[in-house]
Parts: C-alpha cells; sequence; structure tokens
C-alpha cells in the first residue's frame, strides 16, 4: 500500500467522530474515569459551581482517613487533571501518601482570586475585580464541609494554587491561616495592586498564633518586580513569622510563569505527603 494512501486512510480515521452511544456499541469501549464531579449549590457564589475530586484507587474498601489537597483553578478545564495525575502518580510509584484531591473551579479569576484594589487602570480594566474574601468565605463554610461531610478526611488540609491562584494562596496564609495546614503558591501574582499584598505582609504576620502551618513558595523567572516584591515577602517572612511557620522560598530561574507549574507541584507533593521511613 502506498504512503499516499496510506496517509489518506489515516486522515479519513481520524476525521470520524463517534457519538456517545455509538461509542458504547464499539467493541471494547470503556470510559476512562478520572474522579468525581459536583454542581456544588452555593449561596455565597450565587449559583452551581464545579467541584471535582480524586480519590486514590484504593478508596473505596480501604476504610482509612485521608489527607486532602485542594487545587484552586480545579477545574476539568483548567488544572485538575494534572495535578491529580501528580497525586495518582505518587500512589502508583510510592513515592508519595495517598491524598484526596479537590479542583475549585474558577469562574471569574480576577473577582474571585484577587484582592480589592485602588489601581483605576485595573478597575477599568476588570470592573468585577477584588472579591477574594467572599470565594475565602465560599471555601471556608461551603467546599470544606461538603468535602468533609461526604469523603473520610482526617483533618490534615493544604491549598495550592498558581498565579492569580498563588496570588490567592499568600492572601489566605496571612489572613486566614487556620483555614489550612499548609499553603502552596506557585510564582504569585504579588504585582497585583501594585504589591500591596506583599508590602503589608509583615503586619499580617504580627497577628499570627503559632500554630504549625507550612508555607512553600517558587518563583520562575519573571522579571525585576516580580523578584523584587517576593524578596519583600519572604523578608517579612524572616522578621516577622513565628516558629510554628515552617516556610521557604524556592527560585527556578530556568522556569517561566507558562512552564513552573508542574514540576513546582509535584515538588510539594513530595514535601507535604512524603512516605514515613520504614521502622
Amino acid at each position: 500500500m502506498s504512503r499516499l494512501l496510506l496517509t489518506s486512510l489515516f486522515a479519513a480515521l481520524l476525521s470520524l467522530t463517534l457519538t456517545p452511544a455509538a461509542a458504547a456499541q464499539t467493541p471494547g469501549f470503556a470510559p476512562i474515569v478520572i474522579g468525581q464531579s459536583y454542581a456544588l449549590p452555593s449561596g455565597i457564589m450565587g449559583g452551581t459551581r464545579e467541584i471535582n475530586v480524586w480519590l486514590p484507587p484504593g478508596y473505596a474498601g480501604s476504610g482509612q482517613t485521608y489527607p486532602v489537597l485542594f487545587v484552586l483553578d480545579g477545574g476539568q478545564a483548567q488544572d485538575f487533571h494534572h495535578i491529580s495525575g501528580l497525586a495518582q502518580l505518587g500512589t502508583v510509584n510510592g513515592t508519595t501518601r495517598d491524598v484526596i484531591v479537590v479542583g475549585v473551579a474558577s469562574v471569574d479569576r480576577r473577582n474571585e482570586l484577587a484582592l480589592p484594589t485602588d489601581n483605576a487602570e485595573l478597575i477599568a480594566r476588570y470592573p468585577t475585580q477584588g472579591d477574594s474574601a467572599r470565594f475565602r468565605r465560599f471555601v471556608a463554610e461551603e467546599v470544606q464541609p461538603f468535602v468533609d461531610g461526604r469523603f473520610r478526611t482526617n483533618g490534615e488540609t493544604a491549598l495550592m494554587g498558581e498565579s492569580l491562584a498563588g496570588l490567592f494562596v499568600v492572601e489566605t496564609f496571612l489572613k486566614e491561616p487556620q483555614m489550612f495546614d499548609a499553603f502552596v503558591a506557585v510564582s504569585p501574582s504579588l504585582w497585583w495592586d501594585g504589591g500591596r499584598l506583599a508590602r503589608q505582609s509583615g503586619a499580617h504576620l504580627r497577628d499570627h498564633s503559632n500554630d504549625p502551618r507550612t508555607l512553600i513558595l517558587t518563583m520562575g523567572n519573571e522579571g525585576a518586580e516580580a523578584q523584587a516584591l517576593m524578596e519583600t515577602l519572604t523578608a517579612n517572612l524572616r522578621d516577622h513569622a513565628l516558629p510554628g511557620v515552617a516556610w521557604d522560598f524556592q527560585p527556578r530561574p530556568t522556569e517561566t510563569h507558562a512552564t513552573i507549574y508542574h514540576s513546582a507541584a509535584l515538588d510539594a507533593f513530595r514535601r507535604l505527603h512524603a512516605v514515613p521511613p520504614a521502622p
């Protein structure tokens, strides 16, 4: 058979689109189920919200309880699949403990993930911006109780996000540290509102209790302004974080804002959910 004919046949096969009903009748067909998706009614957000859940493979029969990682921008078309894939990888190769991954989808990211700003240019560009406090209430009062009420959780929680979601992670750590045990902020958008959150972080840290918390910060090669704001934040952490806070900042100069998340999330998984050493 000629190469031209093979190419034409391959193109014809690629052009075929099976309906779900036709696919179900195809020999050997079976759906690949990654997790569970819920439409969670929210009085705080004024409608239903997408919540996606990945459970460890042995969850159904184990009877065990599990830590929970809450992933911001956790929609099926956002970061849920690649972050839950890291949890699956850790289970398969035994490098991390089993963990429940909960993806909290975003709809209007600058409304839900960004703190209010007085910057006229940002307000004009993003007129719905600045309602992160409401979204934090949604997570605390509706998402977390839903997860705890439906799944076998052990009370150990972490919050992870990148970019604007990373900004939300930092703001939550500074303003509501009791919400989670661990916080992972990947390339947080500290530039928002002229860097006010980073500059005011010392004042927020002085209000903290000495309860144990973990904060993991990382940033790619994102320019002088981003680096300066991260230095401001880490300087305040050095000066004002209480002994109960375990924090570190790892620069990743070979990564960009677009490439950093997956590898940074894998490192955070290995740190937060490391398998205990054998006795």
